[in-house]
């Protein structure tokens, strides 16, 4: 007898297709999914997309057999609802009527009978639930990526001798095969691996102060050009946000993907910000025609429609976050900023009239092609993989896209380090010449004193 795996709602609306993903094994669905499935059949986010493809996918297969006796499924498996069970015991306090409490008696009663029962459940508390009654519980990825301390950051630190960091400036290239990576694993060095865009701070072997940065172009690796620019005024603090200039500033031709991670208080939205404004203000060249700002905790499965005003107002309070960079920008002088509270509102709504920025909610850009935009999506980490590829294959020539977010704080509940949707991206565009990426540092936390410290304590 194969393995069996027991689906939890959270598992099929993160992933319609995860009954498909079980390789030769009985997949179950209790009958109480197919009800909570059902609430959400008409929600507009992508929870109700995702609970209306289950439908179809489960009813297509119907149409094969009896459910409740089971289907054989395309892989070798087989799928079937559970209807039974409802004798088997679990804990006196456990109300039977809530859903999770009845997907795991379902999983102690097919137990019971000699199956191998395997939870499947993006919920953390249903999987400890599950294991005080001894009865495995995993999380499900749809795309499976490293733990987040394994992950790529688009940077590296290395070793080379003085004299070829001599050279480097001379030349403005170094073979890769010049530098050394030191493991403190083994204590030994060796030749690093490298990704197209990948930073570099390399470090003399001789002399440890003697430092040069870099960026890999594919071949060799090539110093910064754009690390001492101050768009707007504002001037890089550390190496991190050197990293960032340099792959802000690279035109979208070259690099039309930027991928920022890291912890609050690093500047990766004022940054962001800076550099488009810069484009389209200060050089005004016509490369881009906006900015178009997008946070996706913002109707990604909430309905904002019958709240009043316009798009914009309805969505004017998620982005208090991109006006109060504005408010550093418009105005970098930090003692006279806050004098006229008036002015320096109306010089940032000005910036809103003439649609020099525009802020849209995430779930508005399904279906539309962007061109000539400088696309900031803040807070990305809240995105799903399957949303982040469809906010990324949205992107027309001429434009260039920003994805911005920390791991570490991520709101949306079937969201966490491996499944979200920017270190999936993170993940699966390293090596692509069209991105480039860099992660933020805890150290690197420029904010002020006490987000420093607490970036570091907390």
């Amino acid at each position: 007898m194969g393995k069996t795996y027991v689906l939890d709602t959270n598992v099929i609306l993160y992933s319609p297709r995860s009954i498909f993903c079980f390789e030769d094994g009985n997949v179950v669905i209790p009958e109480v999914v197919l009800e909570e499935l059902d609430t959400f059949k008409k929600n507009t986010g992508e929870l109700g997309a995702n609970a209306r493809i289950a439908a179809r996918l489960i009813d297509g297969l119907r149409k094969k057999g009896k459910l409740n006796k089971g289907i054989k499924l395309p892989n070798g498996g087989s799928l079937r609802v559970e209807m039974n069970h409802y004798e088997t015991k679990i804990p006196y306090s456990w109300d039977k009527a809530k859903a999770d409490n009845r997907i795991i008696q379902i999983c102690k009663g097919l137990k019971e009978n000699g199956e191998d029962v395997f939870l499947i459940t993006k919920d953390i508390f249903e999987r400890i639930k599950a294991d005080i009654m001894d009865i495995r519980a995993n999380d499900y990825y749809e795309k499976v990526v490293p733990e987040y301390d394994d992950q790529y950051t688009g940077r590296q630190e290395v070793y080379v001798s003085s004299e070829k960091i001599d050279e480097f400036y001379k030349k403005k290239y170094i073979n890769f095969q010049d530098l050394k990576l030191y493991s403190e694993e083994t204590q030994q060095y060796s030749i690093p691996k490298l990704y197209p865009n990948e930073f570099l701070i390399m470090h003399s072997l001789q002399n440890p102060k003697k430092t040069a940065l870099g960026k890999f172009d594919g071949e060799k690796v090539v110093p910064l050009i754009y690390k001492d620019k101050s768009p707007l005024g504002i001037s890089p603090r550390n190496v991190g946000q050197k990293f960032m200039l340099e792959a802000l500033f690279c035109s979208a031709d070259k690099v039309p993907l930027v991928i920022i991670k890291g912890p609050a208080g690093t500047g990766k939205t004022l940054y962001s910000l800076a550099v488009g404004l810069d484009k389209i203000i200060q050089e005004n060249s016509g490369e881009y025609r906006r900015i178009l700002v997008c946070r996706p905790n913002i109707t990604m499965d909430e309905e904002i429609g019958y709240l009043p005003g316009t798009e914009e107002e309805k969505i004017a309070p998620y982005m208090r976050p991109i006006i109060d960079n504005l408010e550093i920008l418009i105005d970098s002088d930090e003692k006279e900023r806050y004098k006229n509270e008036k002015e320096l509102s109306d010089k940032i709504r000005e910036l809103f009239d003439r649609k020099i920025i525009t802020t849209e909610a995430v779930g508005f850009l399904r279906g539309r092609s962007i061109v000539k935009n400088w696309i900031i999506i803040d807070e990305a980490q809240n995105l799903s993989p399957k949303q982040v590829k469809a906010i990324i294959t949205r992107v027309s020539e001429g434009s260039k896209l920003v994805l911005v977010g920390d791991p570490e704080q991520i709101d949306q509940p079937f969201l966490d380090y491996r499944s979200n949707g920017l270190c999936y991206a993170s993940e699966k565009m390293k090596g692509s010449h069209l991105c480039c990426q860099v992660t933020l540092k805890y150290d690197e936390c420029e904010r002020s004193p006490l987000a420093h410290e607490a970036s570091k304590l907390l």
